[in-house]
C-alpha cells in the first residue's frame, strides 16, 4: 500500500522537496559534518562531479533513489556488492563507521530527520 511517506517500492519514509538531499551521500554519510565539505573543498556526494569512481553513487542515481536505503534490489544491504567493497570495510575498520546502521536509520526516519539528527550529533556517520 502506498502513502506519501513511503510509495511503493520504498523501505522508507522518502525525502520531501525541502530535504538536504545534498547533505547525504548515496551511502548514508552526512556530508554536513565532514570537514572538507565545511571548508568548502568538497561539494558533498551528490554534487562532486570527480566521484565518477563511486558505484554507489551510479547505482542510486540510475535506479532514482537519493540513497541505498531506498533499494529494492536487494533484501539485505550486506547483500550488495556494490556496497560491501573492500575500501568499504576498510573504511569502517578505520573509522569505526557502521554505514549500515546509517541506512537503517534513514529507512526508520527519513532523509530529512536523519541529516537534522547527525547535524545534532556533528557525525558524518553512525559509529560503531
Amino acid at each position: 500500500m502506498s502513502s506519501p511517506h513511503n510509495p511503493v517500492g520504498t523501505r522508507g519514509p522518502t525525502i520531501g522537496p525541502s530535504a538536504p538531499r545534498d547533505l547525504v551521500s548515496a551511502c548514508g554519510l552526512f556530508c554536513g559534518a565532514c570537514h572538507k565539505f565545511k571548508r568548502k573543498s568538497c561539494p558533498g556526494c551528490e554534487k562532486n562531479d570527480k566521484a565518477t569512481w563511486c558505484k554507489i553513487r551510479l547505482c542510486t542515481r540510475e535506479n532514482g533513489y537519493a540513497t541505498c536505503a531506498e533499494c529494492t534490489h536487494h533484501e539485505k544491504i550486506s547483500d550488495c556488492k556494490k556496497f560491501n567493497t573492500l575500501f568499504a570495510k576498510l573504511f569502517a575498520l578505520v573509522f569505526r563507521s557502521d554505514r549500515k546502521a546509517s541506512l537503517a536509520r534513514i529507512s526508520q526516519i527519513g532523509l530529512e530527520a536523519y541529516a537534522q539528527e547527525m547535524r545534532k550529533k556533528d557525525q558524518v556517520v553512525i559509529k560503531r
